[in-house]
């Protein structure tokens, strides 16, 4: 397969860079981490401005009618500055309201992520190891109405999304549901993540919901791959923002009278951190293009275990190579180690994601190359 990024795509990241380049560097970022909220409105509404936020989302909603492997050129580059934005739960959200909703649902919800106006949320985690099969939130339906009684875990951005996105069982399969995240019989229990965004954790007690789409389990799959993926994408700037950082911090500092860079050990460590890149770039761009023509096999798992692999030792070696100052706060690079240790836990670490691609294999499930 040819991976090659087409004349959009590279449209798409340069601007991309370009916005969090000049809205994302490392003052405004500390500043942001500061505030009650812990995201940059700024920034989201620049990036909106841009066409970037709504860039896989249909032009007749208010987007650029392009697709996921656009939205994940726009994560990488997130990744790579661990901006403060919650673009992949607001982007996804609106992505399966669009996909599966009615024409009011995504009439209602879709527009307003397009253009920066609401923030929307994804709640697929529950409390536990992430394990493929059923939810445990479940649903009932009475006299044409649904509600909710569950709970879900760490679900992003609760303290200014409007409207979840979530996972629960029906007694015909699993669904996805629109919920209000301010109605009855939500409780929303603020906390903060490993890389200190403010989540929720999310208790549903006969909550009312909205169906969205057919509750066959499909919607269900179908957003969970986009959500690993999505991760995947955000996991390799993270990883590549952590090396870069590395690189110019070993070329200017000095021992022995040379530039440290210019150790054997040192330059073993940024090679295999190079090796992972590379790993996980391939990986995610075969399974994007795997799940654009209808058939990702494992292809998906394979790229959510070098994501969550690969980015730990990354996140580690590039910690370790600056020595004291890679734990230092007011550096830099230990914002790329937080940011990697909580994309590598979401939806299950590496040991999971080997568990749950051996489960698929020995169920005969296609190994798609």
């Amino acid at each position: 397969m040819d991976f090659s990024f087409s004349e959009e795509q590279e449209a798409i990241r340069n601007l991309a860079e370009e916005v969090f380049t000049s809205k994302a560097d490392i003052d405004r970022v500390k500043k942001v981490e500061l505030s009650d909220e812990r995201l940059d409105r700024d920034l989201w509404r620049e990036l909106a401005g841009t066409g970037l936020l709504g860039i896989a989302l249909p032009e007749n909603l208010g987007g650029g009618g392009l697709g996921f492997a656009e939205l994940c050129v726009l994560l990488e580059q997130q990744g790579r500055f661990v901006a403060p934005v919650p673009v992949w739960p607001s982007a996804l959200a609106a992505l399966a309201v669009a996909e599966f909703g009615t024409a009011e649902q995504a009439a209602a919800l879709v527009p307003g992520v397009a253009d920066g106006s609401h923030f929307l949320t994804v709640g697929v985690e529950e409390f536990g190891p992430y394990v493929d099969g059923d939810p445990q939130t479940t649903a009932t339906e009475a006299d044409g109405r649904w509600t909710l009684t569950g709970a879900k875990a760490v679900v992003p951005v609760t303290h200014v999304a409007h409207r979840a996105i979530v996972s629960a069982t029906t007694p015909s399969g699993p669904a996805l549901f629109v919920v209000d995240l301010a109605g009855s019989g939500v409780s929303v229990e603020q906390t903060q993540s490993t890389n200190w965004e403010i989540c929720g954790n999310v208790t549903l007690d006969s909550a009312p919901a909205e169906l969205l789409g057919p509750a066959d389990g499909n919607s269900v799959q179908w957003l969970v791959d986009r959500v690993e993926l999505a991760l995947a994408a955000l996991q390799i700037g993270v990883g590549s923002g952590a090396t870069a950082q590395a690189v110019t911090y070993l070329n200017g500092r000095h021992q022995f009278g040379r530039p440290l860079a210019t150790f054997q050990a040192v330059n073993h460590q940024l090679a295999d951190c190079y090796i992972d890149l590379q790993a996980m770039s391939v990986t995610l761009w075969q399974a994007v293009q795997n799940l654009a023509d209808g058939d990702p096999g494992t292809s998906v798992l394979v790229a959510k275990w070098w994501a969550t692999d690969g980015g730990q030792r990354i996140a580690h070696r590039t910690t370790h190579v600056h020595g004291g100052m890679g734990v230092d706060t007011d550096y830099p690079v230990h914002r790329h180690l937080l940011w990697g240790k909580q994309i590598g836990a979401t939806l299950g670490g590496s040991a999971s994601d080997l568990a749950r691609l051996g489960a698929q294999l020995a169920a005969g499930v296609e190994v798609v190359a």
